[in-house]
Parts: C-alpha cells; structure tokens; sequence
C-alpha cells in the first residue's frame, strides 16, 4: 500500500490534481506596489497640492501669490512624499514592460514604452514639483517669478506631450499584434484615446480659458477620464496577466 502511494504514477497523479502557483514572489510584490503609489499620488495631487484639477489660467500675479501662501504647507509636504515615493512610477513602468516582453511581439515595442514612460516623468511629473516648491521656498519672492513657476510648472504638468504619446503607440502596437494575449485588445483602443486626448491639450500653450486650457473640459477634464479608464485597466489586466503566468515559465532575457 505504501509503495503504491509513493510510486512516481501517484506523485505525477497528486501533482496535476491541484493548480499549480502561477506568477512569481518579486513579480507580485511589485505588481501591489502599483496601486499604492497611484493611490498615494493621486491623494498628493488632489488633496495636497491642488494640482488637480490645475487651478485657474486666467489669473493674476496677485491671486497666484494668494494661491502660494494659502497652501504653502500642503504643497510642501506633498510633493517631499512625492519625491519620496516617485521610483513606485518606476516599478509600475517596469512590471508593464516586463509583461510586454511576454508577447509575441518582441522586445522593441516594451523598450519604446520604458523610454517614453522614462523620459515623460520630468515633464509630466517632478517639474511641477519642483516649481511648486520653489515658488514656497522663499515666501517674500517677487510676485512675477511666483507667476511664472506658475505657469511653468502646470504647463509642463498638463501639456506634456510627445514623450507619453510614443509610449502609448508603443504599448498599443504590442497589443494589438500579440498573440498571447497577455492584454485584451480593446486596451489597445484605449490606449490610442489616450494618444487622442494628448494631443487634443495642444492649445494649452496658448490659450487661457475655455474647452482647451489646462483646466478646460478637453484638454483636462477629457484626457483625466480616459487616463483614468485606461489605468484601471492596465493594473487590472496586470494583475491577470501576474496569474496566469506559468511559475515554471524560464526567465527572460
């Protein structure tokens, strides 16, 4: 009886009763740290910082001034746990990537999506950050460099461009010619809104009310929604993607 429950027939039969672990440890401790940090940062620029939605455009050296001293505080505290915590942008990027090199598309698509990601983070991300807290730094500052911090650093935040365009077009090229499906194809659809709505905050530059101001309903408000809709659904098809991963899959190069 023994021998029979310990013969290799009976320990293959055990084996392939029950699932076997999909995923990796170092994987799925990054892939939980991806909601966290967009958790954190949205809290950063909604509650903290008063980035989002972008104050006002149409405004004065003398209101902007006010803006600075009444949330001076907050602003500083945000964006130093921001720079805290900024590399979790990093690890999102990079557990993407690594899902992308999973399909048959290849490695070029998931290298275009790092590069752009990479590089739009100054723009998109820290130079707003580092305006804002130099325009608090120094409370006796000349309202007119308040002004331009300003408009510096929410330009930058909400019209910066091509660099995420290039990742979007990469990451929705890899799906749309992936064969193992690792993302749904109506992601890539998504993706390409997200192209639409960055390019539709072109005016920004020039205009300061309206649809198309860094506050507007389109370039703002339009491109807030389809971010949003699209980041749900990469974390969430991340983590699918984490699961159904085979544990025994080789590493990749």
């Amino acid at each position: 009886m023994m021998r029979s429950l310990l013969s290799p027939e009976a320990i293959t039969e055990r084996t392939d009763a029950g699932p076997k672990p999909a995923g990796k440890r170092d994987v799925w401790i990054c892939y939980w740290i991806v909601p966290a940090f967009y958790t954190a940062f949205g809290l950063i620029f909604v509650l903290l910082t008063r980035v989002m939605p972008p104050p006002r455009p149409d405004t004065g050296p003398e209101q902007i001034t006010r803006f600075f001293d009444d949330h001076a505080v907050t602003i500083q505290i945000g964006f130093a746990l921001l720079l805290l915590i900024v590399g979790g942008a990093g690890v999102a990027n990079g557990i993407t990537v690594f899902h992308m090199k999973r399909m048959t598309t290849g490695s070029v698509c998931a290298y275009i999506y790092m590069a752009g990601m990479a590089v739009g983070v100054l723009p998109g991300c820290l130079l707003v950050a580092f305006c804002f807290l130099a325009a608090v730094y120094r409370p006796d500052r000349d309202p007119q460099l308040l002004a331009l911090l300003y408009d510096l650093g929410l330009l930058s935040y909400v019209g910066s461009l091509g660099c995420f365009t290039a990742a979007y077009f990469g990451f929705a090229i890899a799906i749309f010619y992936d064969r193992n499906s690792i993302f749904p194809k109506w992601l890539a659809y998504v993706t390409i809104w997200q192209i639409i709505s960055e390019i539709l905050a072109t005016p920004v530059f020039v205009v300061r009310s309206g649809p198309f101001a860094w506050n507007g309903s389109i370039s703002f408000w339009m491109g807030s929604v389809v971010f949003g809709v699209w980041l749900m659904s990469v974390i969430t098809f991340l983590r699918k993607a984490t699961e159904l991963q085979p544990a025994d899959e080789p590493a990749l190069p």
